[in-house]
């Protein structure tokens, strides 16, 4: 979409931040909740208010960052040697305290098929302690829905879940519609805050062979008939997005009223000998 280029600051500020707390807060996710002086300028905007967020490598003593103005980061971050180059990745504010500073992170624990714990962010963030250095790009939000939507439609998988929680309680008291959540296990579920009007439909999928937003996409094809007015909001897995976004429209929601995401991609491994 066009327009959620709007909803990005202009001049993407970066914030340098330290873990303070770290915890397990379901099966499948990891809590970080870091802080910092420059985080008091931080301008959270609720929703799916996102960042690039910066993670000093293994064998460094300090976190390098790039040195950028206005939005043309992604070349100075580029010239950076790569022995020296932070990883970067994007995360979703799972929430943020204006009186402390603080900011939450949630990260999705995946494991391969020996139980190994995947992904580099994940892998750093599960063996963070405090004190540690970090710093996060601010990129504002993605969600965009008009105000004369007439119901609002939101699919994610594990990795949107807390950026569906955000929007839950950021949407107008009065909005209709419905939220499929798609979560590995039971535990994983939340209680949300969210209008009286949205249906939430929790998607437990309690199936380790399963890519990550089958079930969602599934359940989402179930819904029909979209109406034109209406606004959706599709993120996760790339295939979640991609074809749920091709649902929707079919199922009579214009293009332009589908925000989506597919901010990963799931690699099926080989089956075990």
């Amino acid at each position: 979409m066009a327009k959620i280029h709007r909803l990005m600051p202009e001049n993407p500020r970066m914030f340098r931040a330290e873990v303070v707390r770290t915890r397990r807060v379901s099966p499948s996710l990891h809590r970080l909740t870091v802080a910092g002086a420059d985080l008091t300028a931080f301008a959270w905007q609720g929703y799916d208010h996102w960042f690039r967020l910066f993670l000093q490598l293994p064998h460094q003593r300090r976190l390098r960052l790039p040195e950028f103005t206005g939005s043309r980061w992604w070349q100075p971050y580029l010239a950076i040697p790569e022995e020296e180059r932070p990883h970067c990745s994007n995360y979703t504010v799972a929430d943020f305290r204006p009186g402390t500073a603080e900011l939450d992170i949630d990260f999705v624990v995946h494991r391969g098929p020996g139980g190994e714990l995947e992904g580099r962010a994940a892998i750093w963030a599960c063996a963070a302690r405090p004190g540690d250095a970090l710093a996060v790009l601010d990129q504002g939000r993605l969600f965009d829905c008009p105000q004369d939507a007439s119901e609002v439609i939101v699919a994610a998988d594990e990795t949107g879940l807390p950026a569906t929680t955000n929007i839950l309680r950021s949407l107008p008291a009065h909005t209709v519609g419905r939220l499929i959540q798609e979560v590995p296990t039971a535990r994983d579920r939340r209680t949300l805050d969210s209008p009286a009007g949205m249906r939430v439909t929790w998607v437990v999928r309690d199936d380790d062979t399963s890519p990550p937003g089958t079930a969602t996409l599934a359940e989402l094809r179930r819904h029909t008939r979209a109406d034109p007015a209406g606004y959706a909001f599709v993120v996760g897995e790339s295939t979640l997005a991609t074809e749920g976004r091709r649902h929707l429209h079919r199922a009579g929601l214009p293009k332009d009223r589908i925000t989506f995401s597919g901010f990963w991609k799931h690699e099926a491994h080989p089956a075990a000998a």
